[in-house]
This record gives C-alpha cells, structure tokens and sequence, in this order.
C-alpha cells in the first residue's frame, strides 16, 4: 500500500459561506504572519547548518531579493518583506560585510545604487538553493495541488493590489 504524505490526507477546501468570509480572511493574515516568521526561521536554520553566522536572516533575504539587479534602497524595500528592520542600517552592514557594492547616483547624489558582490551572490545561491528545495519537496508531497498553487498566487497579488490602493487613498 502507497504511503501517503499527511499533507495529501487533508480534504480539498471548500468555499465558505459569506458570513465567514471575514474570519476567514482575518485567520489568512493571522497564516501569512506565521509564514514569515517560520520563513527566517528556515533561512536562520540553513544559514545555521552551513556555519554562516555572519548574517541575519533578513540580511540574507535583502540579498535574495536584490538578485543580480542594480536598485535603490527604496525599490529594495518595495521588493521585500522586511517587517521589524531597517533596510538602510542593514544594507549599511551587508556594505559592510562584504555582500553588498554601493554607489551613489551620478544623476541623483542623494540616491545610493546597490548590487551583489561575488560573496552576496554567493548567499543568493544559498538561498535560492534552499527554497528550491522545498518547492520540489512540496511539490512532491501535493501541496502545492489542492488548491493549485497559481490560484492561491493569483488570490494574494489581488490582495496585494488592494491593500497598495487603500494606502494610495489614505493620502
């Protein structure tokens, strides 16, 4: 008899009634919270097992999200999520460090441009390395099937995409 993972024993979820719609969607940010916290958590612990002690795991994920792009501060925190930091402190340290090259703008001296050095691309890799991992094992296990993990995508950029219009309008 096939084993089944406990993931595929839990039965396909099905549409709420409208009047628990809102609680639904308050457990969702309550879900979305946790799922950050047990994100650098991951990250502390692959950092942790690779003897990288140097970084923290939000400096490791302003490295991942920096990518190989050339950006500002500003378009870095907008890639992010960076709850509890201060992007400009920790890039001063990624600087630093030795993960992070800065340079200010020619056009605009009051705009610093940051990029990987050789050393920051190499924790990007870590880093990409260890979320790929967990896609294929996910992936493996059903998970990202029952709902189909492009619905559920889907379903948070229209989240996303109202919560920066109800910013837009506060001002």
């Amino acid at each position: 008899m096939q084993q089944r993972s406990p993931a595929q024993t839990v039965p396909a979820l099905r549409p709420l009634p409208r009047s628990s719609r809102s609680e639904a969607y308050l457990e969702s940010l309550q879900i979305l919270e946790r799922l950050h916290r047990l994100l650098l958590d991951l990250v502390k612990d692959e950092f942790e097992r690779l003897g990288r002690t140097d970084l923290t795991p939000i400096q490791a994920m302003l490295i991942y999200n920096l990518g190989t792009a050339e950006v500002t501060a500003g378009e870095l925190r907008s890639r992010g999520m960076y709850q509890g930091s201060n992007v400009s402190y920790n890039l001063k340290k990624l600087v630093e460090l030795g993960y992070v090259h800065h340079e200010r703008c020619e056009m605009d001296r009051r705009s610093v441009r940051v990029r990987l050095t050789p050393d920051g691309q190499e924790v990007r890799d870590c880093v990409a390395a260890l979320f790929t991992r967990h896609a294929e094992g996910l992936e493996l296990s059903g998970v990202l099937d029952d709902p189909p993990i492009e619905g559920v995508n889907l379903q948070w950029r229209r989240v996303e995409r109202f919560w920066a219009e109800q910013i837009r309008y506060i001002y």
